[in-house]
C-alpha cells in the first residue's frame, strides 16, 4: 500500500484498493474518485478540491489507458510523471492514489468492452472511432473497482463527461457524476497535459481557440442562425490553426446536431484542432438566445 519514495498511500492492485476503500466504508465515510491519466496540472487538482468539498475521503487514479489510443496516437509519448503527480496530490490533500498497471486493468484473457451510442456518436468518434469504447470500458472498471459515492470529471472533455453520465445511468451505477469547470491559463487556453508539446509559436496561436469559441457562443446567444455562426467559427479556426477536426454547436445533453436557425435550447460549442502534431480540444456553454 505504501511506496517507499512517495508520501501519499499508493494502491497498485485491486486488492489493495478495496482493502482501503472497505475500511472507509466501515467508517461510513463518503468516498470521492477523480480518474486521471497522470501528468497532473491545476485542472486535475481542482477536481480533487471539488471532491473534497462533499466527500470524507478522496482518491485519484492514474492510468494511461491504452484502449483509448489508436496505433498512430501518442500513447508511448504521453507524459508519465508519477512522483510529481503524487506530490501534487499530497499537497491537494487527497487520501490515496490508485496506480494499476496494464496487467492489473487488462489481465491475460481480457475480452470485454463497453460500447456506447447516444452522446458518444460523432465529434471525437469521427476521427477516433475507438476512443469512447476505450473510455467507457476503463471508467466502468474503475467505478466498479472503487464504487465511489461521487466521481468528478472535467468539463474540458465535455463529450466524455456526457458519455460517462449516460454510462452511469444506463448501467445503474450508484455514483454521482459531477462536472468540474475548465481551468484556464491567463490567456484563456484550457489546461491540458498535452500543452507541453506546443512550441512557443504554437502556444501563442493555441490561445485563440478560446477566443473563437467565445465569439461563436456569443453570436448564438445574440440570435445568429446556427448554420451561419458555425460557418463563421469554422472559417476563423481554419485561418488560425493547422487543421480543424470540428468546431460545432450541439445540444448540451445528448450532443445532437441542431436546426440551422436561431438557437432555441441550451447548447455547447465544441472544437478539436491541431497545431503541428498536437491535438487540442475545448468547449464552452452556449445559452439559448
Amino acid at each position: 500500500m505504501f511506496h517507499p519514495d512517495l508520501a501519499l498511500p499508493v494502491a497498485c492492485s485491486i486488492a489493495e484498493l478495496r482493502d482501503r476503500v472497505s475500511e472507509w466504508r466501515r467508517m461510513n465515510l463518503r468516498i470521492g474518485l477523480v480518474p486521471t491519466m497522470g501528468a497532473l496540472h491545476e485542472g486535475h487538482l481542482a477536481l480533487v478540491k471539488q471532491a473534497l468539498e462533499s466527500c470524507d475521503r478522496v482518491l485519484a487514479s492514474i492510468f494511461v489507458n491504452p484502449a483509448q489510443f489508436a496505433p498512430d496516437e501518442d500513447f508511448d509519448a504521453y507524459p508519465r510523471t508519477l512522483e510529481s503527480d503524487t506530490e501534487k496530490l499530497t499537497t491537494a490533500h487527497a487520501h490515496l492514489v490508485y496506480v494499476p498497471n496494464h496487467r492489473e486493468m487488462y489481465p491475460e484473457g481480457f475480452v470485454t468492452t463497453v460500447s456506447m451510442a447516444g452522446p458518444a456518436l460523432g465529434l471525437e468518434s469521427e476521427t477516433r472511432p475507438h476512443f469512447f469504447t476505450g473510455v467507457a470500458t476503463v471508467i466502468s472498471k474503475l467505478l466498479i473497482q472503487v464504487m465511489p459515492d461521487l466521481a468528478v470529471f472535467g468539463e474540458k472533455d465535455y463529450q466524455q463527461l456526457m458519455v460517462i453520465r449516460q454510462l452511469a445511468r444506463d448501467l445503474d451505477l450508484p455514483v454521482e457524476v459531477a462536472a468540474g469547470r475548465t481551468v484556464r491559463e491567463t490567456d484563456g487556453l484550457a489546461l491540458s497535459s498535452r500543452n507541453v508539446y506546443l512550441s512557443a509559436e504554437e502556444r501563442t496561436r493555441a490561445a485563440k481557440l478560446n477566443v473563437i469559441l467565445k465569439e461563436f457562443a456569443d453570436a448564438l446567444h445574440q440570435g445568429a442562425p446556427v448554420a451561419e455562426a458555425q460557418a463563421q467559427a469554422r472559417h476563423q479556426a481554419e485561418q488560425t490553426f493547422d487543421h480543424v477536426d470540428y468546431i460545432v454547436v450541439r445540444d448540451a445533453e445528448m450532443l445532437n446536431p441542431l436546426p440551422s436557425g436561431p438557437l432555441k435550447c441550451e447548447a455547447r460549442v465544441l472544437a478539436a484542432i491541431k497545431l503541428g502534431k498536437t491535438r487540442l480540444i475545448d468547449n464552452m456553454a452556449a445559452p439559448k438566445a
